[in-house]
């Protein structure tokens, strides 16, 4: 059964990509639907299976590589964190695959489509189901090829082959992080099976390398080097500049990119590895300050942006700070927590926001919109539970996960804690202020399109609708639900039990009551702030942005990350690519390799040429000279 969740997948992709143009398109999104569809039931049942009967097991597939002390096999791991995943992954994936039926019904290359959606699903469950470092390392490199081949779906489209190259080559500089961490992690331990080096992880916690020129510790450097693979996959502050620009896939893609594939596989990482990690306290520091402030970064950004799914992006990106950060005050379970609710929900507003574009025939921007809310009544009401459940609405699955990586923050007691979990409220803060802007700008007002008149826009067939449904159930109920499971502290250990190590328990204490209840305040309050603002008076937030442009510049133009990237990195290269070309290239290989061979025989041809007189008595004269010189050649020797 565990074996069919893996390869289900894989057989639908290799059914769409090879035969779908015999079996048609409609055959094509039937079967990819199917058969992962199938693969996110037996999750369900195999996750049923691991809380009831604490089922653990570890499926041997293949021997893959076998050489001295290097054993690695391909094989499924299913522990209470894999089987986690494996829900998130598939039940997300299954219900992309439905929605994209009617989102994509008017592209021609529907089984190309399909067929990568189901082999971006193999290759996370491929990451997330290892028992070692290397199969992770496959897994790791298939979501990244694969969200290459998605957000470049449209590749007639420059935008999006920009955006393809872009996430590919931001993700290399993580992956090589993350390569030389496994190489590290073999070169010390001899292994890349979880079991034998989390076993071996207090042995060197007292060693030191000496790595570029300065004495650190191993077990700091290990984790330093995962964690920039986190980092990139995650789209963490410094490489997260590939998330944004990867809306230029169609919106499918964006919902399984962003709330249960690629970007989730960095926070997978972390907990995956918190038996080394809990021995670095220097590291998770390190976590806890990046996690903290790409949240409160993209929540900034977010705030000014005007295309719809950019504004979800940017959301995704704050709200895997806080997951990020939740590992980094070493509460693993509450991260893992708040992966889980945040797919529902993110899932939810990014097929949301695909319906939303459906209905405006492929516009984006919020300001062409407006005035829909009764035009869209199934759309609009979905996308308030999902908006309801990011801002951390009380009660809705958001409230319980992203409060309680608060609270543990706070628990931390030390000075990285505090601080983050005072960025962590205000964050929450302009989380609800960017969420209710996007439903006021989008569905409420004015209606401001020019291009399409609002008779024309119209509600997203039923095949688009029950994913969204299903996922506004998850949105609204698995916080409660699964709250106990994730993080009560009676049964922590009886549900995580060896998947997530903790050399220390977390408190048990309880903030004080004006901490509990400061977040959710400010979450009601910003509703009707947001309301004034951006539907009520927009002429004030006119006022208000004409004075603090320069700060308005800087959060439109993000940070001005991309502009320094390309004076740092894209022109620097340029140059040097110019430099090696002309100068090493033309001049040098060319000039002394085939142009310089080939102007010399050209040379030397037209020399020869002169002999071709066609008179016979040259001819004559030419071969007595060779002669004498031959038969002078035969005397002297």
């Amino acid at each position: 059964m565990e074996i069919l969740i893996l390869f289900l997948p894989l057989l639908a992709s290799i059914i769409s990509g090879f035969f779908g143009k015999y079996i048609g398109d409609r055959n094509s999104e039937i079967v990819t639907s199917a058969l992962v569809s199938i693969s996110a039931i037996l999750s369900i049942f195999v996750l049923y299976q691991v809380i009831v009967n604490q089922y653990e097991d570890n499926i041997v597939i293949a021997t893959w590589i076998n050489s001295g002390s290097l054993d690695v096999n391909w094989s499924m791991l299913i522990d209470p964190l894999s089987a986690i995943m494996l829900v998130v992954v598939t039940l997300v994936s299954s219900l992309v695959h439905i929605y994209s039926i009617g989102y994509m019904s008017h592209d021609p290359h529907k089984p190309r489509f399909m067929a990568y959606l189901s082999l971006f699903t193999f290759a996370m469950l491929m990451l997330v189901t290892s028992d070692n470092f290397l199969q992770l390392f496959f897994g790791w490199e298939g979501v990244g090829l694969c969200s290459y081949f998605l957000i470049g779906f449209w590749f007639k489209k420059e935008s999006a082959n920009a955006a393809a190259i872009k996430a590919f080559v931001v993700n290399r500089v993580g992956d090589f992080g993350f390569a030389l961490g496994i190489f590290l992690i073999f070169y010390l331990f001899g292994t890349v099976n979880y079991s034998e080096v989390f076993q071996q992880i207090p042995s060197v916690v007292d060693k030191n390398l000496s790595f570029l020129g300065l004495e650190v510790k191993a077990i700091d450097l290990i984790c330093l080097l995962l964690f920039i693979g986190a980092m990139g996959k995650s789209a963490q502050i410094l490489l997260h500049t590939w998330l944004p620009d990867a809306m230029e896939g169609p919106t499918p893609v964006s919902a399984l990119i962003h709330a249960a594939t690629m970007v989730t596989a960095g926070v997978f990482l972390v907990v995956r590895c918190s038996p080394i990690y809990e021995y670095s306290p220097l590291i998770l520091n390190l976590i806890t300050i990046v996690g903290m402030t790409t949240a409160f970064f993209a929540a900034t950004v977010a705030l000014v942006q005007t295309d719809i799914k950019k504004i979800i992006a940017y959301s995704t990106c704050s709200q895997l700070g806080y997951m990020f950060f939740a590992a980094g005050v070493g509460a693993y379970n509450v991260a893992m927590f708040h992966l889980f609710t945040h797919a529902f929900f993110k899932a939810l507003l990014f097929l949301g926001s695909g319906s939303v574009i459906h209905a405006f025939k492929d516009e984006q921007n919020i300001n062409n919109m407006g005035g829909v809310w009764k035009k869209l009544p199934y759309t609009y009401s979905l996308m308030i539970i999902g908006t309801l459940a990011l801002t951390g609405f009380p009660f809705l699955s958001g409230f319980y996960s992203k409060d309680a990586i608060i609270e543990f923050a706070y628990l931390k007691g030390n000075t990285t804690g505090y601080l983050a979990a005072g960025i962590g409220i205000f964050t929450a803060f302009l989380t609800s202020i960017y969420s209710w802007r996007l439903i006021f700008k989008t569905f409420h007002g004015e209606y401001n399109n020019k291009e399409i008149n609002i008779e024309e826009t119209h509600e997203s067939p039923l095949v688009m609708l029950v994913p969204l449904i299903v996922l506004s159930i998850g949105s609204i109920f698995a916080g409660i639900l699964f709250k106990d499971l994730f993080i009560g502290h009676g049964n922590l250990n009886y549900f995580w039990g060896e998947a997530i190590k903790f050399l220390e328990p977390l408190s048990t204490e309880h903030p004080p009551m004006w901490f509990l209840i400061l977040t959710p305040s400010l979450v009601l309050i910003s509703i009707p702030i947001a309301y004034y603002l951006f539907l009520k008076n927009k002429g004030l937030t006119d006022e208000i942005t004409n004075m603090n442009k320069p700060l308005y510049n800087f959060l439109i133009n993000k940070w001005y990350f991309d502009e320094l990237y390309e004076v740092i990195f894209i022109k620097s290269s340029k140059k040097l690519g110019l430099f090696l070309w002309k100068f090493f290239d033309v001049k040098i290989i060319d000039g002394f390799g085939p142009d310089g061979i080939s102007a010399l025989i050209k040379k030397f041809s037209i020399k020869a040429k002169k002999f071709q007189s066609g008179f016979i008595y040259q001819y004559a004269f030419v071969m007595l000279l060779g002669f004498t010189a031959l038969l002078t050649f035969l005397i002297i020797k």
